[in-house]
């Protein structure tokens, strides 16, 4: 997806890439940098481009789970660095509405940063956010 290669990502853009959810979750949990840059991108960009991507050469649906993860931890959805699209304008490229709807909400809300091992404010504001923006989704 992104044109580098693999040897060259984090184990956390690995993770990301390989749509590993478990290992990306664990790694964050484990004190990886939810914001850290690899090959020009963040991890949030990076989830947005290839859960973007996959599903236009797939034809299936937007699999949003790697940015809900991402988010949840804390993600920075502005540009990195200053200048450079954001995550946002990715997921209105893709025509990622959930990613979209999640980046926005949660940014105009203003709510920190989460604490590592404690369900803060801000990841229960995020799985309420998650909650509504599911919930008019059936499988």
């Amino acid at each position: 997806m992104t044109g580098f290669p693999e040897s060259s990502w984090t184990a956390a853009h690995q993770a990301v890439e390989s749509s590993d959810h478990a290992t990306l979750t664990r790694l964050l949990e484990e004190g990886a940098d939810v914001d850290e840059v690899c090959c020009g991108m963040t991890l949030l960009e990076h989830a947005i481009d290839l859960e973007g991507d996959s599903a236009l050469q797939s034809g299936e649906p937007i699999d949003s789970r790697l940015t809900v993860i991402l988010l949840a931890y804390g993600a920075d959805p502005r540009p990195q660095p200053t200048g450079r699209r954001s995550a946002v304008d990715l997921a209105e490229s893709y025509g990622h509405d959930i990613a979209y709807r999640l980046i926005t909400r949660i940014t105009s809300t203003g709510v920190g940063r989460p604490r590592r091992g404690v369900w803060s404010s801000r990841a229960w504001g995020c799985v309420a956010v998650v909650r509504q923006a599911f919930g008019s989704v059936r499988r």
